[in-house]
């Protein structure tokens, strides 16, 4: 049997929906507590993608490995520190992949999102440099707030700053991805 893809409107609550949770539980208790429904609900959501696609998602597994050890750290040792680097890391992380890979001649990239966009190999290439750059930016701005922030005010900017600016970050490469589109892919859109 042949996995049909999750609807997107469930790919998002699967994706961001343990993040909401984490905002949820933090303004009703506290960081740990919070931490151990991130864990319980990041470890579920990869779990369901998992059994709906039939086939181990990437970028969530590596998302769901992050949160198990940092917030196994937090909860352990009782230290914040470790739930708030955990997106300095994950973020560099994924630019170092995408750097890496494209050092190496290949498109990380389309190895995720292949099957949902036909890029040309500039395209591919254009897109992999900008996110890229970006996951260092957040990096950076992640590294920032957890030092100069307090927990309240880095919980509200890991929950309504970051996931807004990834969000409207990707909305701009639009233009890129219809300007490198695939002609087979353009010819098929426009009819």
């Amino acid at each position: 049997m042949t996995a049909k893809p999750p609807s997107p409107l469930l790919k998002l609550l699967l994706d961001f929906g343990p993040l909401l949770l984490f905002f949820i539980v933090y303004g009703r208790s506290d960081l740990y507590t919070a931490t151990a429904v991130l864990m319980v609900a990041s470890s579920v959501s990869f779990g369901l993608l998992w059994w709906l696609e039939r086939r181990v998602p990437i970028m969530p597994l590596v998302n769901v490995v992050f949160i198990s050890v940092f917030g196994g750290l937090t909860l352990w040792l009782e230290s914040e520190v470790f739930i708030k680097i955990k997106p300095t890391l994950i973020y560099g992380l994924f630019a170092a992949l995408l750097v890496g890979g494209r050092l190496l001649g290949r498109q990380p990239l389309r190895v995720a999102f292949g099957p949902m966009l036909a890029l040309t190999e500039q395209g591919w290439t254009l897109l992999t440099w900008r996110w890229a750059a970006f996951f260092v930016f957040l990096a950076g701005m992640n590294e920032i707030a957890w030092r100069i922030l307090t927990t309240d005010q880095w919980v509200a900017l890991k929950t309504f700053g970051f996931i807004p600016v990834v969000l409207v970050f990707a909305l701009l490469q639009t233009p890129l991805m219809t300007r490198y589109k695939l002609p087979e892919e353009a010819d098929s859109a426009s009819s």
